[in-house]
């Protein structure tokens, strides 16, 4: 019986996401029907914006390619047992390398481009290299130390801009050379000149390597074996503070990469900006729903990109606060970090048992205590 209720339990699992998105919008109907708002409206305006126009289906790829980053740079140390709270700080230090590369180097356009995409995914990569650093050689929490380190990121990514890439009378820096942009011109005068760029291919690369990288190479062997028994790795020959190490500069990487095609290939240039803006938090959220596989964060970037792009139509189509879209999604985590009860809903039996006679129940109980 028990070898029954595990194999439907692991058919059933699979589940949990969708159950969860359900649930998750069900909730935020809820909220909007509270609020005075038309939830069937809302969501047919969010629709309408995601899917409306090429330029809105070219914008929707456009915020969705770094979120399928920032959800690898998360999910890639959690496979190796760390928790990288700091994607947020090797976005931003992402976009500074390649803002820097882009601005202060004139080169022909085949180098410059490649040379500016690698001094951002470098940037991010050794940003996090810095928090697998401080854990494996000095014994600091990742948990901490990346968190401290993405204020650390924004401030200083402030200063360069200020101090050398300033654009005289505002508040961002020069615009980066033609010949580093990234933009993929010819597809985005298709899309109505929606912001597409390369790094859409890119990301679609990183789901790939993901999955190759740590499933199908030694190394990944090594990673996910350092991140799931140290000790025992280290009893094996493994190099324990160096893989932590390799394993936090591959995931900041991803999350340089994110911030590098920003730079290059959205906004042309970096602001002086007073918070950070998110996608790193995001890429949290992204990997939780997609239970931190390659395919299941590029469903769930997707999921959260259209939300995010679209709670514009929501707000302009049936006069809901944009705030509500966050409510949805922050919904939809919660459902999948409350995955218990997700799976419980799931059960055939639960509902039989709740229907079960009292008298049944009681002989249950009283053959239980007296076998």
């Amino acid at each position: 019986m028990m070898g029954t209720g595990r194999r439907l339990f692991d058919k059933t699992s699979s589940l949990v996401p969708l159950i969860s998105i359900v649930l998750g919008l069900l909730v935020g109907a809820a909220v909007m029907a509270a609020g005075g708002y038309d939830p069937i409206a809302a969501y047919r305006s969010l629709l309408d914006k995601v899917f409306g126009s090429k330029f809105d289906i070219g914008e929707t790829l456009r915020q969705i390619t770094p979120l399928i980053f920032t959800g690898l740079s998360v999910a890639f140390a959690f496979r190796t047992g760390l928790f990288n709270i700091g994607a947020e700080g090797q976005f931003i230090m992402g976009m500074t390398g390649a803002t820097v590369v882009g601005v202060t180097v004139d080169l022909p356009a085949f180098i410059h481009a490649p040379l500016a995409i690698a001094a951002g995914a470098m940037a991010g990569g050794l940003w996090g290299a810095l928090t697998g650093y401080l854990k494996a050689r000095r014994g600091v929490n990742e948990v901490i130390s990346s968190i401290m380190l993405n204020w650390i990121a924004l401030y200083l990514s402030n200063f360069i801009i200020r101090q050398f890439l300033l654009e005289p009378g505002q508040q961002r820096s020069r615009m980066i050379h033609e010949s580093a942009s990234v933009s993929l011109a010819g597809l985005s005068k298709g899309m109505d000149y929606a912001r597409m760029h390369i790094g859409m291919l890119f990301a679609l690369a990183g789901v790939a390597l993901f999955y190759v990288l740590l499933w199908r190479t030694k190394q990944g062997y090594e990673l996910r074996a350092v991140g799931h028994n140290p000790e025992a790795a280290r009893y094996a020959g493994m190099k324990v503070s160096r893989t932590i190490i390799k394993a936090m500069f591959i995931s900041g990487l991803f999350a340089g990469l994110a911030g590098t095609f920003e730079s290059l290939g959205v906004f042309h240039y970096e602001v002086i900006a007073a918070s950070s803006p998110g996608y790193g938090f995001d890429g949290i959220a992204v990997s939780l729903l997609g239970g931190n596989t390659p395919l299941g964060i590029l469903l769930a970037a997707a999921l959260f990109g259209a939300l995010t792009y679209g709670s514009a139509g929501m707000s302009f189509g049936a006069d809901v606060p944009t705030e509500i879209a966050r409510i949805v999604i922050g919904a939809v985590i919660f459902f999948v970090a409350s995955h218990g009860i997700v799976r419980w809903l799931l059960k055939p039996d639960w509902f039989r048992k709740l229907n079960r006679p009292e008298a049944e129940r009681e002989k249950g109980a009283a053959v239980h205590e007296h076998p």
